[in-house]
Formats: C-alpha cells, structure tokens, sequence
C-alpha cells in the first residue's frame, strides 16, 4: 500500500564540528533495523573544505519513521523485514528499539505541565530565561499530506532553546548547539494550526545547559479537539568565547520544588551522558 514516512523520534544528536560557509557537506543515511511498524535510520554528517581537502565528522543520528498509509494517514502500515548481515546487527538493532520505545512512553506521561509567565523574576533562574514562540502553520511548513515536516519542527525549537540560553537571558555571551537529546514527535500537526513552542531551563554544569523544549498545537477552529503535546526535547548548549573556547556558565537558581526535581533529573542525564563518553573514549 502506498505510504508516507514520518518522522517520530530522533534519537540523542551531538554536534561534534561545526559546518562553515563554502564548504560541502556530506549527508548519508542507512537502514539499520525495522520492527513490525517502525524504521530506524542511522544518518552521518561529513564536511570538506574545498580548498585543503581536509573532511572531518560533523553530526551523527539516529532517526525513528513509522510508516503512513497515504488513504488513510491515522493509518500506520506494516514496515517490510530487511536482511541482516549478522544475527548480532538484529540482536543490538532490537535493543535500541525496546529502549526508544521506553524512553518515548515515560515521556509522553510526563508531558502534562507548561510554562506560566513569571512577575519580576530574579536573574538566572528558571522563570527569568524561559522563552516562547508561537506560529502559524502555514503551507511552506508541511509536507504534501498537509503535516508539518519534523525539521521545521526542530528549527523553531532550537531558535526558542537559543534564546532561553543566550544573551539578553542566561549567558551574556556567545551559545552553541552541543547536543539535542531524543526529539519525540508524539503527535502529528497539521497545516493551519497555531503551535506554541515554549523552553525553560532544567540544570546548568559547569559548562553545560539543558533546556527544555516542548511544542504545543492548538487544532483548526472548527475542530473539537483541545491544545495537545505534540513534540518534546533537551537541548544542551554551551558558552564560547569570541575565540571560540568554552566558558563558565551561570548557575541555575531554582525556586520550586518542580523546579529542584528538574535540576536532578538534569544532572541524572548529564552524567550519564558523561559516563558513556569517557566509555568510548576508552574503547577508543
């Protein structure tokens, strides 16, 4: 039956080098695994300065789609069983697929709360920073089913995420994308809805912020349905100076007592992230 990829979940992405004007970058994408109604695609990012020849690894992912019948697009399709060179690839491939698939449902329970105005708020505290945008979809956003595409989805939450974490409000200095942990594209969107894309600051290391950012969508107006979660993320950024070398980041105040779990769980996935680094290293 005819079909329709769509993007649900893209898994943690580290930007490990910057791309910069003129150079060429190199984009490839493989099939990994599939279960009985998902995708995984694993997608590597290489850039070449045309003058020296030098090529160096930019961004590596990993992408979750589901399959969508284009008769009916609530509709999700079988996926067909590709062949796997070793039974191990099929073993570790399934791994990864129970453990998104966990990650993607503690997510989606966790997905109730918002992000209210605050009255005079102190410096670097959570409320000081938290930032939205909203915006309307309109036809240039989505794709020809008539559902934003996930890369616009994502545009809008790094520019909300940059600016909770950038000047005039955490840092005062220069901030860059280090790494986005799992996007989960819960629900589809579609053209003509009014999304409001809201972030707030979790936990700050001694280098590092996490924000959070969520996209909320409010349907047609001559639809039934209420404001609904449609896709949630972490963005960590980092402080640099005009040198380009990172720089102490403020700490976060928190208040609340929601606001002092949040750290936590920041710290949680923070070292956890550290842990697994010094792993590869090693193996490395």
């Amino acid at each position: 039956e005819p079909c329709v990829a769509a993007l649900a979940r893209v898994e943690r992405t580290d930007f490990l080098s910057p791309v910069c004007i003129g150079e060429v970058a190199n984009v490839s994408a493989e099939i990994t695994y599939t279960s009985r109604r998902s995708v995984e695609v694993q997608v590597n990012v290489m850039s070449e300065n045309i003058l020296t020849g030098a090529k160096k690894v930019t961004n590596k992912a990993t992408l979750w789609y589901v399959p969508l019948s284009l008769k009916n697009v609530n509709k999700v399709l079988e996926v067909p069983p590709i062949q796997y060179a070793r039974k191990e690839q099929e073993d570790e491939g399934k791994k990864r697929y129970e453990e998104q698939k966990l990650d993607r449902l503690e997510t989606k329970q966790r997905n109730g709360d918002g992000i209210f105005p605050v009255i005079n708020p102190e410096p670097h505290t959570v409320g000081y920073s938290q930032s939205s945008l909203i915006h309307l979809v309109g036809p240039s956003d989505c794709t020809l089913l008539g559902f934003v595409h996930g890369g616009v989805t994502m545009k809008l939450m790094d520019e909300v995420a940059g600016i909770v974490a950038g000047p005039p409000r955490h840092c005062k200095t220069n901030i860059v994308t280090a790494s986005v942990d799992a996007i989960n594209f819960h629900e589809k969107i579609k053209k003509g809805s009014v999304i409001t894309i809201s972030g707030r600051m979790t936990f700050t290391s001694n280098k590092s912020m996490e924000i959070e950012v969520f996209v909320d969508a409010d349907p047609f107006v001559d639809e039934p349905r209420e404001r609904y979660r449609a896709v949630s993320a972490f963005f960590t950024y980092v402080s640099l100076s005009k040198e380009g070398k990172p720089l102490p980041v403020p700490q976060l105040l928190t208040e609340t007592e929601d606001e002092k779990r949040r750290f936590e769980e920041g710290k949680g996935r923070y070292l956890q992230t550290k842990a697994k680094r010094q792993a590869q290293m090693q193996q490395a």
